[in-house]
């Protein structure tokens, strides 16, 4: 089965008909074992249901439907998007319910519309009294309220206003006035960076804390609040009392990667997403291995070069998904990608031609460099490699 995605590699065609094994298709493309994607997305939805509160997936990490689908019994569920092609793509697979939570600039508010205009309730997300005076002026010439989240800066990491701000309540005041304010979002962005378990109970604490306090402030001084979303992969597996919170957003656990490992949120086995790459050479005087895998395949993503251990690139397995012992792609140029051994570790012999699978530092940042995925049961293999599964192939033209 081949899922579609958003591309950004234009060259990385797959053919499901064709391919019956991961020795199959031509290298490199990216793989999702099935069974780890299903047990990731039950482990968060289980703690979201212990927590009391609705689960909003991130879905820009896997940008497929095929994959949403997963999430709910293959029925739309309440969704986050990060672009307006998302938003688009995944109005056109029935979803309904989406927040688009990157701040909103005038320019894409036709588009907005247009959705809202087909039933969609699409969200859109600001910080600063001229976004939301755009946001109230367009709803109104349009005689159709934008909803609009008011987004809130709980750790500094990137946008948003802190929840003592004095324009909060004024541009509560000016959506509301529209007919638009819908409630507050933040994320926890610093928690990627929180390397213990009581560092990050305490980036989710912080996270909802601040969130609440937001609403409540708003709420005192007369604006309704029906939303109060917070949430990121870290702090969504931490937090233990999210009371004052409607809805928990995250979307990196469906795969999770090497980063999310690195901070102790998942193990090395719930690594869903891998790129399958070539051997194509050697460098013996260099210690050397070279694929036929670099930055398009992989992305340039380093945030495991901040860690406790570095991966380089990626980490190596066998074709079955076994770890090769002290193999790292250590450097990555546009096609190529080379893995060398550390710690002592012996390099191993891999004659040109073997297949390889990388595991990556940010699942994100890597789909995003293939037009989809082949999909894998890690569970059933054949004498070779793992089976490809053949269930279904959805093509969107996203």
């Amino acid at each position: 089965m081949t899922i579609p995605a958003i591309p950004a590699n234009a060259t990385n065609a797959t053919n499901a008909d064709s391919a019956r094994t991961l020795a199959d298709p031509d290298t490199p493309f990216a793989v999702v074992d099935v069974r780890k994607t299903r047990r990731n997305v039950e482990r968060l939805a289980a703690r979201a249901d212990r927590l009391g509160v609705a689960l909003r997936p991130h879905v820009k990490t896997a940008k497929s439907l095929d994959v949403a689908g997963l999430l709910h019994d293959e029925t739309p569920c309440p969704v986050t998007v990060s672009t307006l092609a998302e938003a688009e793509a995944f109005a056109d697979g029935g979803y309904t319910d989406i927040t688009y939570a990157v701040g909103i600039d005038p320019h894409k508010l036709p588009r907005v519309l247009a959705l809202l205009r087909r039933g969609v309730t699409l969200r859109v997300l600001l910080d600063s009294t001229e976004q939301a005076a755009f946001v109230a002026e367009a709803s109104r010439r349009a005689g159709l309220p934008v909803p609009a989240q008011i987004e809130i800066d709980c750790d500094g990491h990137r946008g948003g206003l802190r929840p003592d701000a004095p324009e909060l309540t004024k541009i509560g005041r000016i959506l509301n006035d529209a007919g638009c304010l819908d409630g507050v979002l933040t994320h926890a962005g610093e928690s990627y960076f929180a390397y213990t378990a009581e560092e990050q109970r305490l980036a989710a604490q912080n996270e909802r804390d601040t969130a609440v306090a937001a609403a409540e402030r708003l709420r005192a001084a007369g604006l309704p609040v029906a939303t109060v979303s917070v949430g990121s992969t870290p702090t969504a597996h931490a937090a233990e009392d999210l009371t004052g919170v409607t809805e928990l957003r995250a979307g990196n656990y469906v795969f999770f990667d090497l980063v999310m490992a690195g901070l102790g949120v998942c193990r090395i086995e719930d690594l869903a997403l891998s790129v399958v790459v070539t051997v194509i050479g050697h460098r013996p005087e260099h210690g050397w291995v070279i694929t036929d895998g670099g930055w398009m395949a992989m992305s340039r993503d380093r945030g495991t070069a901040v860690q406790t251990q570095d991966q380089g690139y990626g980490l190596v397995t066998d074709l079955d998904g076994n770890l090769v012992p002290g193999l790292v792609m250590t450097a990555a140029s546009q096609e190529h990608g080379t893995l060398t051994a550390r710690d002592g570790a012996h390099l191993p012999d891999l004659p040109i031609g073997t297949r390889l699978r990388i595991l990556p530092n940010h699942a994100c940042a890597t789909a995003a460099q293939h037009r989809g995925y082949h999909v894998i049961d890690g569970a059933r293999t054949t004498n070779t490699a793992p089976a490809i599964q053949t269930f279904w192939e959805r093509v969107t033209g996203w």
